[in-house]
Order: structure tokens, then sequence, then C-alpha cells
């Protein structure tokens, strides 16, 4: 899956050696205390909802770091739909290894499996309409990789992963500038040919403005459909149109409906809950 490319193994690796130095700190002082380090358990992790899975390469990695000869077998992979009470994996080798790696290892396939079912949520509410769900840099500090992975895993897109990949003029920067033709105008004396500009739109009068300068994105902010519709007529494909604001698994398909590209919403990683995922020894 070309996906994985947002999670390199050295990546996850260091992340999830920094969360085990938070977890684990100076020792386990339950398990190191109960083991002498050469006993074997058996577990499995099941599912106990339905949901789509995400993240088996981060949670077998966990346990990688922790003791190399721990064997973790998956059942699924990283996008496949799962039922309530399928097991998804087995895991055997060091009791100590595993059950200081328990909760840590869910934490991240729970919650990565949960932004996934979420994305997927929306993403299947709009149907055969050509609108992609999109996230938002609303995200987890130090997580944004793990929870955009998780994204795509869902069927969902990705919009811009950090400040430095396009310009996007919101309200405050049109404040600043004075207006979006000033915002426009000074970026593109500046910055790279290979970054994109998108300017936020509140009204129709700021559609025709970001038309005018050529924007290569236009989002809708906050707009009801019958201005969407209008909105979208104006633009006639001279700019992707970006839809944003209180997007909810009721209203996406409305939206989808009105001739957008792109619905951008927090919501699927935000609001996602965590999947009820359980790790239990035999």
């Amino acid at each position: 899956m070309e996906i994985l490319a947002l999670l390199n193994k050295f990546y996850i690796e260091d992340h999830i050696k920094s969360a085990l130095k938070e977890d684990i700190g100076f020792g386990d002082i339950t398990t190191e205390n109960l083991t002498d380090g050469t006993e074997n358990l058996s577990a499995c992790l099941d599912t106990r909802v339905d949901g789509i899975l995400c993240g088996t390469e981060v949670f077998k990695t966990v346990f990688e770091i922790l003791d190399p000869t721990v064997e973790v077998k998956f059942y699924f992979k990283d996008g496949d739909k799962i039922r309530k009470g399928d097991k998804i994996a087995d895991i055997t080798g060091s009791a100590r290894a595993i059950l200081m790696g328990e909760r840590l290892s869910l934490n991240y396939i729970q919650r990565m499996s949960g932004i996934a079912t979420e994305t997927n949520k929306y993403q299947s509410a709009i149907g055969e309409l050509k609108a992609k769900v999109v996230d938002t840099r609303k995200t987890t500090p130090n997580f944004r990789a793990f929870e955009k992975y998780s994204v795509k895993v869902g069927g969902g897109a990705l919009h811009r992963f950090n400040l430095s990949d396009c310009a996007m003029v919101k309200d405050n920067h049109i404040k600043f500038a004075g207006s979006i033709t000033n915002a426009v105008k000074k970026l593109r004396e500046t910055i790279s040919h290979a970054h994109k500009i998108e300017v936020e739109c509140d009204t129709l009068e700021q559609v025709k403005e970001a038309i005018s300068v050529k924007a290569d994105i236009i989002m809708l902010d906050n707009m009801d459909c019958d201005t969407m519709k209008e909105a979208c007529k104006m633009i006639d494909n001279r700019a992707i149109v970006e839809a944003s604001g209180n997007v909810t698994l009721e209203s996406v398909r409305k939206i989808a409906e009105c001739g957008v590209d792109i619905i951008s919403t927090s919501a699927i990683v935000a609001k996602a809950p965590t999947l009820d995922l359980g790790l239990d020894i035999f």
C-alpha cells in the first residue's frame, strides 16, 4: 500500500521510543516484579466493534523494540473492514515485553483505527459524487503523521501536511494584508513556483476577487448550500473548490452535491472516537 510512505520505519521507531520513555519511565514496577524475564505468554488482539483497521505496523513495532523475539501475526491488513468479535492478531513471546507494551500498542492502533473508521463514514456518505473528504491541521501535536496516514487508510485525501506545503490565505491574513489581492500579489512575488495559493472566502464578493487574482484553490468557508452552488458556477473550474466549516456526517453529502471538489473537516480526526480493540491473554 503506497500510503505507507507517510510512515517510514525510522519515523515509527523514533516516535515509539519516545512514547515508551514516557510510559515506562524508570521501569514497569508491576511487570518487572511479577516476571523474571524468562516466561512467555500468548495473547490475541480482537475487536469489540465494527470498523476499519489501521496501525498494524505501528502496533507490531512496539513489541519489536521491547523484544525482537516477540511474534505478532496479523490476520487483517490496514484498510480492511473488521467486524465485532474478529481476531485481528496473535501475539506470542516474552511475557515481560508483551505486558509492558500492551497499553502503548493499543493506544496507537485504537486511535488510528478510530480515525480511519470515521473518515470512511464521511467518504462513504458522499458516495458516487466527485468530492473528496480531507483532513485539516487540527491534529494532535507530534502525532500528525499517524493521523494523516489513518485518514488515507480510511479512504480520505490529505490537505497540506504543514505550513510549508501550501500558502493558505485565511481571514486574518487578509485583514493583515489589506485585501485578498494584496496578499496574493505579495505571495506570488516571493514563494516558489512549486507552491499553490489557497484563499479562504466568506462571501461571493471575496470569491470574485480570488478568481480575479487566479488563486489555485478557493475555500468556501461556512457558506450555505445555495451560496456554495453559486460560487461553484462563478469559479467554473478555474480553481479547485474546497468547502469547509460545520461539516457533519449528516451534511457532508449535501455539501458534495453543491459541486465542490474538496470537503475539509477536522471532525474526522478531532472528533473520531477510538476503536474498541482489546488484547487478551489466552
